[in-house]
């Protein structure tokens, strides 16, 4: 199959070398907004354009405290084995980034620890790993504007087998000091005051050896990809942003995967409804510090 025959949202791309593939994650729920959630599915590839799958990769144990909002994963490859995380929720439990692991990129992925790894009676949503200059790792995640209204970035530091925070979550930034994130959505964002959305984040380190961060939001336009960079190479900033929206055209949640050629490709979704949405993949370019679309 292609790409245009799988519904997902939220792509992750893991390029494996030694096999000569790529596998793709996803929200891959038929309706990941309402309903119990079944889990999530994967697929393989040799060249991005014909699939493999699906593949059943987390399906929810009997005694797992969420049942709702299966969302996000990502893969990383951490000391010979796979982590993935990704956000859950249950009526009893606010949304949280838990994550789950597995000795092959196909699964059976388990849960890594009994609780979620972002802080108690917090709402968050879509973490990614980090591994800082002394490869100790990181949490980043999104503060929900559900919750705080001014949706925030947040990091903390994750202990070596990365089962739980070992220091109190930084804010990074709010989405409103971006520039370009509006709280005036229509139907999307409800609720009083204004509402700013922080979603996707995805790191990257360009040229000149400083932080650059992917991450999603609302703009004029819609569903948007913007950048914040970090000129002091470290994940607490501070963090300025680019003036615009690196992507605007009604897609988001954004990743950078090398190809088994040596290329660098951007995968999002879009667009940004469902059952439409569908994994798109970008060719892009790192520059000094920034990232552009070729």
């Amino acid at each position: 199959m292609s790409v245009n025959d799988i519904q997902i949202r939220d792509p992750f791309v893991l390029t494996v070398p030694e096999e000569g593939c790529y596998y793709l994650y996803g929200t891959t729920d038929e309706d990941p907004w309402s309903g119990r959630a079944q889990g999530f599915r994967a697929y393989k590839s040799r060249d991005l354009e014909n699939w493999e799958g699906p593949y059943t990769v987390f399906t929810p144990p009997p005694d797992f405290w969420a049942d709702r909002n299966f969302w996000a994963p990502e893969v990383h490859r951490y000391r010979g084995a796979y982590y993935m995380p990704a956000s859950f929720k249950s009526a009893e439990h606010r949304r949280a980034v838990h994550i789950l692991w597995s000795r092959n990129p196909l699964g059976p992925f388990l849960p890594l620890s009994p609780e979620p790894v972002t802080p108690e009676g917090w709402e968050c949503l879509d973490g990614t790993l980090y591994w800082d200059e002394t490869d100790s790792p990181w949490l980043i995640f999104s503060h929900e504007w559900t919750q705080i209204h001014d949706g925030a970035m947040c990091c903390m530091r994750l202990t070596e087998d990365l089962k739980e925070g070992c220091s109190r979550p930084a804010v990074m930034f709010r989405a409103s000091r971006s520039g370009w994130s509006i709280n005036d959505t229509g139907d999307v964002v409800k609720g009083e005051g204004e509402n700013y959305v922080t979603d996707g984040p995805y790191i990257l380190r360009p040229k000149d050896g400083g932080l650059l961060l992917l991450w999603s939001s609302y703009s004029a336009t819609g569903y948007s990809i913007g950048t914040a960079y970090s000129g002091s190479g470290r994940i607490t900033g501070p963090w300025s942003h680019a003036a615009k929206p690196f992507f605007s055209a009604d897609g988001g949640h954004g990743m950078v995967f090398p190809t088994l050629d040596g290329r660098m490709m951007l995968a999002i979704h879009q667009p940004n409804r469902t059952p439409c949405e569908r994994a798109r993949f970008i060719p892009v370019q790192l520059l000094e510090r920034d990232i552009k679309i070729l």
